[in-house]
């Protein structure tokens, strides 16, 4: 089963994809996962945040046809990153078409995307730069799997 990792607009400056890719490397030991980019959109200047949030929603939309979705959002449900193993383990399991996890934009997720989804997680109370939550997500995908292994990478 495929896992992905489903982002609006790319990631910018040298430093940050650096690190993710690092690793999207390391959990590519355990599961097949992909970081897919719904492209900006143009022209924003002339668009309403609703309207923004609308087209993203549609992009969004289309990637995640069939696929079981939890999004990223500050009103999700927060984890410790041991129970976040084994809620990811429940999904791996009922998963059966793809697990896809969305940073939606800027702006947040037009509502036919909170209807469309299975879940929501938050990653903190904090507010993080949707580049940054890119990089803080993947090294917990890469947590939670050595937590479900019974590697050392993480302590208590």
């Amino acid at each position: 089963m495929k896992t992905t990792l489903l982002v609006v607009g790319k990631t910018v400056g040298n430093e940050l994809p650096q690190m993710i890719e690092a690793y999207v490397q390391r959990l590519r030991h355990y599961i097949t996962f992909d970081i897919q980019v719904i492209p900006d959109l143009k022209n924003t200047k002339s668009l309403t945040q609703a309207q923004q949030k609308q087209l993203e929603g549609e992009a969004i939309l289309k990637a995640v046809e069939g696929s079981f979705v939890v999004l990223l959002d500050e009103h999700g449900t927060e984890y410790r990153s041991l129970t976040f193993a084994t809620q990811l383990q429940s999904w791996l399991n009922t998963a059966n078409r793809g697990l896809t996890f969305v940073i939606g934009g800027p702006y947040g997720f037009s509502s036919a995307v909170y209807q469309r989804a299975d879940a929501q997680i938050s990653l903190s109370r904090m507010t993080f730069s949707h580049q940054m939550i890119r990089l803080l997500f993947v090294e917990q995908l890469y947590r939670a799997m050595t937590i479900l292994r019974g590697e050392p990478y993480h302590h208590e």
